[in-house]
């Protein structure tokens, strides 16, 4: 073995050896054509990826101009439905220009087929559909199976498309047409039919005219498989497939290229050249290192021998290479002896003459370290592992040094066991660790800080700080995120009446309490799968799930209950009372059309008295848009002066000469002509113009008296209508006295329901700054029921206005007549002029005079007539008397 003789059991030259040398080859070239044949198989898979991709993308237009189109046609008709339904004692021609409009809007549709009670009444167009007239869909063999589907599951139902009796083919859709009897429950009475031409929507879609790709549609009449367009077998090759959403029921479009999915990849030859070209760079190397590395396994047999002489030498010299700036210690475990080099002596503070061993050693380390470095050498020992451990020590001069220490077993001792290691200093990387230890912890727990303020701020986001509920951008997103819903769903909306009521009495600690009274009651009766949310200063709002109408509409009755119960604030009783808003949604509704539906229903509530709930139907949406388009005139109106006044003249009982005049609003409109209060009033209401229209009219008028007195017709007293809108400016006395009043002759007439709120204050101080101004107070609608004597004696109002509803009827009801009389007698004690209106005959004119009435108004005397009019009516009257 010593003499440096190459060794003799190498296989080279044999057919085994170059096997061997060979087999790394042989594992790449396999390799490689595996790699190759996979890439190929991944290139014609991302073509065939990218001829999907393609025909999506053509089929996709297709597929949403088809729904589009239908679902759009269908809407239509089912306006027309809604429309005819709204108002089942349809006048003539309604149904004709309901009809002209929508084909004028340029849809699909073709005819259209109105059948109150079953019986087609009215087609469009007539002369086209005349044959259809009279049809009774319950008898007829072809229709009454659809017509009673529609009436059993009172909803659309789609039909085709199917070939027509009048040539083509086509969808043919059937809506239901509802009425209400007097207990308020719906049901179906007729059918709204219509024939949609489905090869007209086939060419816009552009379904008839694709070059690149074949198109199959099924699912006519809810069955799936049922291919009414295109090739029935292209189902079978894999096609891209999409669904159009129907009302009733979907289709499946189906689509494949014109030559199949199997077309070669067009970079299919360059793409297996480069394959080629890969491989060989591959194979090539390899094969010369497998030759290369048959030669070097023959030299590394003749180094083998050296390698194991110098195996020893070359541990020791490795070690002490490694650990240089280290100390190197060596223990001798069965004497407990030591040997420590003159750096392990400086690492322990430790003089050059100083004799270390196991005990003495152990005695340097702090006792919290001592015993895991034993168990360490003891572990070690055991298992014939290395030693590894860190430890603490404290020098001579007090100083504190972080060791680490490594050792293990000397294979080549030849008596007893010997350990041979290393110790370095490693304070500063400790100390450097502690620190980024510390500094990690601290960015831990501020992270963790900053985590827990982010969901915090995202709780605050999407609740109210008040209550805690859910709030309107919450409810906004879970609305609008929500997929269409399997169950029902339903929104109330809930409004506390007269909340600013307590504010104004209580303060807003008082409302702050009200509000989470009602959060804590809605939550409380609301169920596990609903949502509470407060939406605005006391609008609340339940999100119901799986809850039917029948449920929801009792939990309106509920809540209604439980907030009718007093609430104790502060040792005061609180009353409170809510406005209930309801809305089912149905297929294929919008979800954020729920709000805004809910929202029409509590309108409504409040519209008709407060403290109820009232659930949305169509006729409210109608009237909504009625209000709405009101809303839009009349402040078109306002920007062009189209409120103007007319005049109704007062007379003498006596002598039946002219005594005052009373201005009187009227609405010009440019379509609808002119118009009373009783069309407009209500929605100038809602939009707070009332005030604006009363000071459109006083100008009016006072321009009018300045020109009547040029013109030579003085009027005695002109009385003009305020609201209490106006009355609750504050700034009402301010504008008042910039106008040129004539001063003793005007007269305001409030409503007997407006001044005796006693609590307004600036309402009476309004009333008060009146007066000074030499205006006289008349009570307009007197008798109406909200007077007292004491609130007259308080007002002390110049003249009193008997509501006509008291002085029309007078002539057949002994009790009227009573009370009129009551009421002339009332003024006289208490030195009130009295005015009759709604004088309507001579009868009533001299009953009147009768009893005493100081003046009198209505149309047996003369109607309201405009400014014109009136000089000209005031000048006869004036000639006549002279």
């Amino acid at each position: 073995m010593d003499n440096g003789s190459a060794p003799t059991g190498e296989n080279k030259g044999t057919p085994r050896g170059l096997a061997l040398a060979f087999l790394p080859t042989l594992l790449v070239l396999l390799i490689v054509i595996a790699a190759a044949l996979l890439a190929d198989l991944q290139n014609r898979a991302l073509n065939r990826s990218q001829l999907r991709a393609a025909v999506a993308s053509e089929l996709e237009p297709i597929r949403s101009s088809l729904e589009i189109a239908i679902n759009t046609d269908i809407q239509l008709l089912r306006g027309i439905a809604a429309a005819m339904s709204a108002e089942p004692a349809a006048k003539p021609g309604q149904f004709e220009r309901l009809a002209e409009a929508v084909f004028r809007d340029g849809g699909h549709l073709r005819s259209l087929a109105y059948a109150p009670g079953f019986v087609v009444s009215e087609v469009y167009p007539a002369e086209a559909n005349r044959a259809a007239l009279g049809l009774d869909y319950r008898t007829d063999p072809r229709q009454s199976a659809v017509a009673m589907r529609v009436r059993d599951e009172e909803r659309l139902v789609v039909a085709g498309p199917l070939a027509l009796r009048q040539g083509g083919v086509g969808l043919v859709a059937r809506y239901p047409l509802f009425s209400a009897d007097t207990a308020g429950t719906r049901s179906v009475t007729g059918i709204l039919s219509g024939v949609l031409d489905i090869e007209d929507i086939y060419r816009d879609a552009g379904l008839l005219s694709s070059p690149t790709i074949d198109i199959a549609i099924a699912g006519r009449d809810g069955k799936a498989d049922d291919v009414f367009f295109g090739e029935p077998t292209l189902a079978a090759s894999d096609p891209v497939a999409m669904t159009i959403d129907l009302p009733g029921g979907n289709w499946t479009i189906r689509a494949l290229p014109k030559n199949g999915w199997d077309t070669p990849p067009p970079n299919q030859p360059i793409v297996r050249m480069l394959l080629v070209l890969a491989g060989l760079l591959v194979v090539v190397p390899t094969f010369v290192t497998s030759l290369l590395l048959q030669n070097r396994q023959t030299t590394l047999g003749v180094l083998r021998l050296s390698q194991a002489r110098l195996q020893a030498l070359s541990y020791r010299l490795g070690l002490a290479l490694s650990s240089s700036q280290t100390g190197i210690w060596e223990l001798d475990i069965d004497r407990g002896t030591m040997i420590w080099d003159a750096k392990m002596r400086e690492l322990y503070g430790q003089p050059a003459d100083f004799q270390p061993t196991l005990p003495t050693w152990e005695g340097m380390l702090l006792p919290d370290d001592l015993a895991a470095a034993r168990a360490a050498l003891t572990d070690a020992l055991v298992t014939n592992q290395s030693f590894q451990t860190r430890f603490r020590i404290r020098t001579e001069d007090g100083r504190l040094r972080h060791i680490r220490a490594v050792g293990t077993l000397d294979p080549s001792a030849r008596h007893g066991r010997i350990m041979v290691g290393v110790n370095w200093d490693v304070t500063a990387e400790t100390e450097k660790t502690e620190r980024l230890d510390e500094a990690r912890r601290r960015a831990v727990a501020q992270s963790e800080e900053i985590e827990r303020a982010r969901r915090q701020m995202e709780f605050n986001a999407l609740h109210d700080s008040l209550t805690g509920l859910t709030n309107r951008r919450a409810l906004d997103q879970l609305l609008a995120q929500s997929p269409e819903p399997a169950t029902p769903l339903t929104l109330l909306h809930i409004d506390l009446d007269r909340f600013k009521d307590i504010n104004d009495t209580g303060g807003h600690a008082a409302g702050d309490a009200v509000l989470c009274h009602t959060a804590r009651i809605l939550t409380a009766l609301a169920g596990p799968l609903d949502t509470v949310g407060r939406i605005g200063g006391d609008e609340f709002l339940i999100l119901r799930r799986g809850a039917g109408p029948a449920e929801s509409e009792s939990l309106a009755r509920e809540i209604l209950e439980a907030m009718a119960e007093p609430m104790l604030w502060e040792g005061q009783e609180i009353r409170l009372t809510v406005s209930i808003g309801l809305a089912h949604h149905e297929q294929g509704q919008p979800l954020g059309q729920l709000l805004i539906d809910a929202d029409l229903a509590l309108y409504e509530a409040k519209r008709r008295g407060r403290n109820r709930a009232e659930i949305f139907s169509p006729t409210l949406k109608v009237a909504a848009l009625v209000t709405r388009r009101t809303a839009d005139d009349i402040l078109r109106a306002l920007d062009n002066d189209d409120f103007i006044a007319f005049y109704q003249p007062q007379f003498c009982p006596q002598t039946l000469t002219v005594t005052g005049v009373e201005a009187l609003a009227r609405w010009r409109h440019p379509t609808r002509g002119l118009l009373t209060p009783s069309s407009f009033l209500k929605t100038a209401e809602s939009i707070n113009v009332v005030a604006k229209i009363d000071e459109r009219i006083l100008e009016q008028t006072l321009d009018q008296a300045r020109r009547w007195d040029m013109m030579g017709v003085v009027v005695p007293k002109i009385s003009v209508n305020i609201s209490r809108a106006r009355l609750s400016d504050e700034h009402l006395a301010e504008r008042l006295a910039a106008l040129p009043l004539p001063r003793g002759r005007l007269s305001f007439e409030l409503l007997e329901s407006i001044f005796f709120d006693e609590d307004d204050r600036l309402l009476l101080n309004n009333v008060a700054a009146i007066k000074a101004l030499g205006i006289d107070i008349e009570i307009d609608d007197f008798g109406s029921g909200y007077a007292s004597i004491t609130s007259l004696l308080k007002l002390t109002p110049r003249r009193l206005k008997i509501d006509r509803k008291l002085v029309t009827p007078m002539l057949e009801a002994p009790r009227q007549r009573r009370l009129v009389s009551s009421i002339v007698e009332i003024g006289k004690t208490l030195g009130i002029e009295v005015i009759a209106e709604g004088v309507e005959t001579t009868a009533h004119v001299q009953l009147l005079r009768t009893l005493g009435c100081d003046a009198l108004q209505g149309y047996a005397l003369a109607r309201p007539m405009s400014a014109d009019e009136f000089l000209a009516y005031a000048q006869a009257q004036q000639a006549k008397s002279a």
